[in-house]
């Protein structure tokens, strides 16, 4: 089977690499399981979050995006970010300002996080093309004090915090400036180049968390808002009923995506936060993130039927939500 570009399909994952994960410990309490965000340990009295990813889609902004990404993964266990070990891959014949470029851009968003960087590796790499970057964030928490993706119940509210495709807008319109240029306002695409500033949900998670009533977190990042309601829905094994009129797209990202024909929905959206939450503590949730100046709604809610997947349009019909087979980064990036 020919693998499609970014995250390899949930079958392979169940049926290859699920199924090659070396010893059993006792310190697991999370392992490899499909739409967690990161692995949870147990040592002594303490709760260890950790969390990798990779960058490979972006290139000017790569040590920013590396930082945050991975620190936005630990956040949605409602827990604070803290070390990063980093793997900087560049391409043959790269020279030593590429490194100060990654590693400054690195060490400031690191530190505007609160994040240690305490290790890792760099390299010039043979037949490599473009920089890329794999960082492992941990996190540190009382035994027992986080929240997973998979902790969503029936009746809870579905809510999204920022927009849709803010990762995606801003890849597209710094690595595409020049393609957009031709068809778009010079505002338009400074501002949605300005979207990397958004692509942290830290703040959004521990704010959401301490709130309280939270049950789950999600980052939705590879195939956009539409694949991490479906990482949310399946890890808790519910169902859930969407609202597409209550998701927020911002101009910059409908511009975009509607001059390169893709879907803002299925577009990687780090920046975002998905929240499932009690419904009594959801209004406290929303309010406590407005303080804060982050925009939040609820754009549905969880069902105990897993099948039942319902995307209310804003035509007035509904369908089964679609499930993104890739993301629409990469189909944006072939054109």
């Amino acid at each position: 089977m020919k693998l499609p570009p970014g995250k390899i399909p949930i079958d392979i994952l169940q049926n290859i690499v699920f199924k090659n994960l070396g010893a059993q410990r006792k310190e697991v309490i999370l392992g490899p399981t499909t739409g967690s965000d990161g692995a949870v340990l147990e040592i002594g009295d303490k709760s260890v979050i950790i969390s990798m990813d990779p960058i490979t889609g972006a290139v000017e902004h790569i040590g920013l995006e590396a930082v945050n990404v991975n620190a936005n993964d630990v956040a949605t266990f409602g827990v604070q970010p803290a070390f990063i070990f980093s793997c900087i891959m560049l391409p043959e014949g790269a020279d030593s300002q590429i490194v100060e470029t990654i590693s400054t851009q690195m060490g400031m968003a690191a530190k505007e996080l609160g994040i240690a960087i305490v290790g890792g590796h760099c390299e010039s790499t043979p037949n490599l093309t473009n920089p890329i970057i794999v960082c492992c964030v941990m996190g540190l928490t009382k035994k027992g004090e986080y929240v997973t993706t998979a902790g969503a119940k029936e009746g809870d509210k579905l809510i999204l915090t920022k927009s849709a495709g803010i990762e995606g807008t801003a890849i597209l319109a710094t690595d595409r400036e020049t393609q957009l240029s031709k068809v778009l306002n010079s505002e338009i695409i400074q501002t949605a180049k300005s979207f990397y500033n958004k692509i942290s949900v830290v703040k959004d998670a521990l704010i959401a968390y301490q709130t309280g009533g939270v049950h789950a977190m999600h980052d939705p990042t590879e195939g956009g808002i539409l694949n991490g309601i479906h990482e949310m829905a399946d890890s808790a094994k519910l169902g859930l009923r969407i609202f597409e009129e209550k998701i927020v797209v911002a101009p910059e990202t409908a511009e975009i995506c509607r001059y390169f024909k893709i879907d803002p929905l299925q577009l990687i959206s780090s920046g975002a936060l998905l929240i499932a939450a009690e419904p009594k503590s959801t209004p406290k949730i929303i309010e406590a993130l407005k303080q804060q100046g982050i925009y939040a709604a609820v754009i549905g809610e969880f069902n105990d039927s897993p099948e039942e997947r319902t995307f209310e349009l804003k035509i007035g019909s509904h369908q089964t939500l679609p499930r993104p087979l890739t993301d629409q980064l990469w189909t944006a990036l072939s054109r």
